[in-house]
């Protein structure tokens, strides 16, 4: 049986990375992907990328509108590996660290955070004021939440940014135990 994963997307900048996430996990045959993409990574998708929504969406399993507060991700008792938002904005970040659930991404995230589940935030903004500092240093003490910044790394010897991008998205995904093909782990100084 497949294991599900909820992805969402929300308005701030890194929509490419929703995009290798979803690559990732559909290359996986052990997992089933619920898409939700806010109104505002919808725009952001069209500014950012040369995808149509169309594009996207033939990476995921089941789609599904921020407004369908009643899908199967609002409640608990739908079994989920837990949930991955990529990216994250600001704004996400403090609906779900108030417990504002208005919306089918906020109530998912809430949803995983309760029933002590996996929940990865790709957290985007730069510089971070003090206000997000503290709602992302207070999500980090709830068992499950992983705050996980898209930061580029270059141990690996990327040779352009799509292998960046492969990178970071592979260890999005991680904390779920789904394993990239061509993730490169440090191995140590040879």
């Amino acid at each position: 049986m497949a294991k599900n994963i909820i992805v969402a997307a929300t308005g701030a900048s890194g929509l490419p990375l929703l995009v290798e996430c979803l690559k990732i996990i559909k290359e996986n045959e052990d997992f089933k992907s619920y898409l939700i993409m806010s109104e505002s990574a919808k725009l952001t998708l069209a500014h950012e990328t040369k995808y149509s929504l169309e594009d996207i969406y033939q990476y995921a399993d089941f789609i599904l509108e921020p407004k369908d507060i009643g899908a199967c991700p609002a409640s608990g008792s739908f079994k989920t590996e837990g949930m991955l938002i990529v990216p994250c904005s600001m704004k996400t970040i403090a609906g779900i660290h108030s417990g504002y659930a208005d919306n089918l991404i906020l109530r998912a995230a809430d949803v995983t955070i309760k029933e002590q589940r996996t929940l990865v935030l790709a957290a985007r903004e730069t510089p971070l004021s003090s206000i997000h500092l503290r709602n992302m240093h207070e999500l980090s003490q709830i068992q499950g939440v992983r705050i996980i910044p898209p930061m580029m790394t270059f141990y690996n010897l990327p040779k352009d940014i799509n292998e960046m991008m492969y990178h970071i998205a592979a260890k999005l995904l991680e904390p779920f135990g789904i394993e990239a093909k061509e993730y490169r782990r440090w191995t140590g100084l040879q």
